[in-house]
């Protein structure tokens, strides 16, 4: 039997935004969590110097690997062997190989629920049972030692995500902790999804590596390191996994693009330009939060990091698809739909991206103030 799996909604919204813009319609896109901005321009320039001097091919790059442990050093205080980063064509395809290495089908994985829609769907592509967890506003939107322990039996595994998509909102360090605890006695192995890392803006994210040695990390240079459309990731894979994980790569995806590498390696030095880019990231949060009285919108997951607002917009309709589409049609501001997040109470959620410029965000904002208003009428 195939798989059958939801389609992501938020594509389709951005098709039709894209088909507006093509119409000559003002189109502000915050519907993807993707930053508007492109790659540091030292990376750029290395680019253009690859391109002219390198016929490239099949490649993994050893320094770009070297660099990335050193950022667990630097960031964590973990010492993690180069030998366990792969490199990845972005966080998606590490994600495949993440499940993949570790869970037979019919495996039971358990996510927050709300969580990113490729969790879901990627599972059930791989034959893995779902065990979403809710986790409302009560728990800050994300899983918790406490309700791990609740589940009986024990899941096979467990994806979490701090910051998360959708929500932003961060796991403190003393409750990764508490997880880790329950995971390593209740045999659940885990999956930390890391790709929303230095973009926070009160304490900084901190890597379950630092609790839970036998982890798997996804990460990728699509958020942090502006560079989404250069499809570059990485997983960092504990030391007995290592041979299953590159025999995966090897045969699912080969390697990341060549090019991608020698920007990436670059582009982890150009610390000036990227925290360039967090501070437009928390100067758009803000003018966000200061206008959601104004749209009306008063609860809200609470946005430590990443560059999303998921707010409830219940009081308005019980269709968030529709709504975002009606949004799209009479303001031209893209907005994701919750029900890919949340297949239970997304309907009555809708996520905004805030990684655009800020100009786009006080647009935004002069757009949806009168129309929000309107639909309450």
């Amino acid at each position: 039997m195939i798989a059958s799996i939801e389609p992501f909604h938020a594509i389709a919204i951005s098709r039709e935004a894209h088909r507006l813009e093509a119409e000559g319609r003002s189109i502000l896109h915050m519907e993807f969590g993707q930053p508007s901005t492109g790659a540091p321009a030292a990376a750029i320039a290395a680019a253009h110097d690859i391109l002219d001097t390198d016929p490239m091919g099949y490649w993994e790059s050893p320094a770009l690997k070297a660099r990335i442990a050193r950022l667990y050093d630097e960031r964590h205080g973990v010492t993690v062997d180069p030998e366990r980063i792969l490199l990845t064509c972005g966080a998606s395809p590490g994600l495949v190989l993440a499940l993949s290495c570790l869970f037979a089908p019919g495996a039971r994985v358990a996510t927050a629920r709300p969580g990113y829609v490729a969790y879901r769907n990627t599972l059930k592509t791989l034959y893995l049972e779902v065990e979403e967890v809710d986790c409302g506003p009560a728990d800050r939107y994300q899983i918790s030692a406490a309700a791990l322990v609740k589940l009986d039996p024990a899941p096979d595994g467990l994806i979490l995500a701090s910051p998360a998509n959708p929500t932003g909102t961060i796991i403190p360090a003393e409750e990764l902790a508490a997880i880790a605890q329950v995971c390593a006695e209740r045999g659940i192995r885990i999956i930390s999804d890391e790709i929303y890392h230095g973009l926070s803006y009160g304490e900084p994210a901190h890597s379950m590596l630092e609790y839970a040695s036998g982890a798997l990390i996804v990460n990728s240079f699509s958020k942090y390191f502006s560079m989404a459309g250069w499809r570059l990731g990485w997983i960092v894979v504990p030391p007995g996994l290592i041979d299953a994980a590159r025999a995966r790569m090897g045969n699912l995806f080969l390697t990341p693009p060549s090019l991608a590498q020698h920007a990436g390696l670059i582009a982890m030095d150009c610390a000036e330009e990227l925290e360039g880019h967090v501070a437009t990231y928390r100067c758009n949060r803000q003018l966000l939060l200061d206008a959601l009285p104004a749209l009306g919108l008063k609860e809200i997951a609470p946005p430590d990091g990443a560059f999303y607002i998921y707010a409830d917009v219940g009081h308005l309709t019980n269709d968030s698809l529709s709504f975002c589409r009606k949004l799209l049609r009479e303001t031209g501001v893209a907005a994701a739909p919750g029900i890919d997040f949340d297949p239970v109470d997304g309907q009555r959620h809708i996520r905004f991206s805030f990684a655009v410029s800020t100009d786009r965000v006080e647009d935004a904002i002069a757009r949806m103030i009168p129309w929000f208003a309107a639909q309450g009428i």
